[in-house]
């Protein structure tokens, strides 16, 4: 008795590997077959890894049938997961799409509609997504830009800009609510213009930053921010802006994301002249990323801060960057940077604009 019982579980046992060895399979709209490894959906199109063609994006319209030999699990549209969501609600298993409409094993009720679903992932990562904290250095995007100009002749120019912009989500999923989310930026230009029997002029134009959002929904988030900013061309020494408030992400689709915020603000202001002033304020600011055809990516920026004991110390700033794909993680950028002190030392402008061009690495 327990030789044949020990011989089924064996038998069982193979069945069940035999079975999670299976490729998924992709049976297009014309009659042809794929073969591979289902990876994810949206409700427009199917990430699927073959083995001869690496990983592609397959559009739902084009697939007549779909099978998967592993769990998956199905987010419905409209339906946001946060972290240790139970996951008894979110219907789970062997995938069957036929007619474009999704049918798990075991049965999960009627079938659903592509059309009705946000999202198709493995089961293991959505188990995974729901249980699971990225590290403080995971899971970080971004860029690094570089640019220089040189110039050698009766004046001798030399001008160095770099930048870079980091952003870490958690989580990453798209079909889940945000946690939390940490931005930091730094941006830097220096030049020197340089001719015999004259002053060398100088540029020297510094910013960096820091900030923290925690979302209670899935578009309202309080924050917390430091900026540090440094501008010779407007005598300005060193600004120090500390800052804590509300946001709301307008829109966040995968083609668009569009964040306002509003905060309540402490200035110290250092001036190259000596003076410096503490300043109690509030800041009133904009974000916008939008994706356009052919890999081009435009970000902006804008902000304006009132000071509340100085009205005369306002200030404010506008940023754009366009960045167009040249070869795998590089792009070519071009940005304008125009900035505005409304209380600088006497003999110094208030605005200060920079035009850059340089390249641009990503990173994902």
């Amino acid at each position: 008795m327990s030789l044949l019982r020990g011989s089924l579980l064996l038998v069982a046992g193979a069945l069940l590997l035999d079975a999670q060895t299976q490729p998924d399979v992709v049976v297009f709209t014309n009659g042809d077959h794929l073969a591979g490894h289902f990876v994810k959906a949206t409700n427009s199109a199917v990430t699927f890894k073959s083995d001869a063609l690496g990983d592609l994006s397959i559009d739902w319209s084009k697939i007549k049938e779909l099978h998967t030999s592993a769990n998956v699990a199905v987010i419905r549209k409209g339906v946001k997961i946060t972290k240790h969501h139970n996951p008894s609600d979110v219907p789970q298993g062997m995938l069957a799409v036929e007619n474009q409409a999704v049918q798990l094993t075991p049965s999960a009720g009627s079938p659903i509609p592509v059309a009705d679903t946000s999202a198709i992932v493995d089961q293991p990562e959505f188990q995974k997504a729901l249980t699971q904290s990225a590290g403080f250095f995971s899971n970080w995007k971004g860029a690094l830009t570089g640019g220089l100009t040189l110039v050698q002749a009766t004046q001798n120019n030399r001008t160095f800009n770099t930048a870079v912009s980091l952003t870490r989500t958690d989580p990453t999923e798209s079909w889940m609510n945000p946690s939390n989310r940490m931005e930091v930026d730094f941006a830097e230009t220096y030049g020197q213009i340089s001719q015999p029997g004259t002053p060398t002029v100088k540029t020297s134009i510094l910013h960096a930053g820091a900030q923290r959002d925690q979302y209670f929904t899935a578009s309202l988030f309080g924050f917390g921010e430091a900026a540090f900013d440094h501008n010779f061309s407007q005598g300005l020494d060193l600004q120090q802006s500390y800052d804590g408030g509300i946001g709301w992400t307008v829109v966040n689709t995968a083609k668009q994301i569009f964040n306002v915020k509003a905060s309540m603000s402490y200035i110290r202001q250092q001036f190259a002249t000596g003076l410096s002033q503490n300043l109690i304020g509030s800041a009133f600011s904009e974000d916008y990323m939008r994706k356009l055809p052919r890999g081009v990516v435009l970000t902006e920026r804008a902000f304006v801060t009132p000071a509340w004991n100085n009205t005369n110390a306002y200030s404010a700033a506008f940023s754009a960057l366009l960045s167009m794909p040249v070869y795998k993680h590089l792009s070519g950028s071009t940005g304008i940077v125009d900035s505005f002190l409304n209380n600088p030392p006497p003999g110094f402008k208030k605005n200060s604009f920079q035009l850059t061009v340089g390249l641009t690495y990503t990173i994902q």
